[in-house]
């Protein structure tokens, strides 16, 4: 049996569920369930050989990569300072000198 967490308005421990929510008998104070339950799910972005990311680092290219739409290539070995990491189909938003702005996949990098 898991025991529910005490209401946030009056503190009282004989929360019960109804449906998606959780319900409070004594001041009847109702709240969704899912904002009762703990969010620690923030996501670790690792490099290609494991390593941990975070905003700022400099990395390097481990792979030529085509640029999409044009006839340019990123070569292999280029560093990339200052990454800015998002959460989106593409990991890492940064700038590459000769190419501008950018969007690279954490796979196809190595931290410096």
């Amino acid at each position: 049996m898991s025991t529910l967490p005490a209401c946030p308005q009056c503190n009282s421990e004989f929360t019960y569920e109804d449906g998606d929510n959780l319900v409070c008998p004594e001041c009847a104070h109702e709240w969704p369930r899912h904002a009762a339950e703990p969010t620690d799910t923030a996501k670790v972005y690792r490099d290609s050989a494991g390593n941990v990311l975070q905003d700022g680092d400099t990395v390097t290219v481990i792979k030529d990569l085509k640029l999409k739409g044009s006839s340019g290539v990123v070569k292999m070995g280029t560093k990339v300072k200052n990454i800015r990491l998002v959460d989106a189909d593409h990991d890492i938003d940064c700038k590459i000198d000769g190419f501008g702005a950018m969007s690279l996949k954490t796979e196809f990098v190595r931290k410096v």
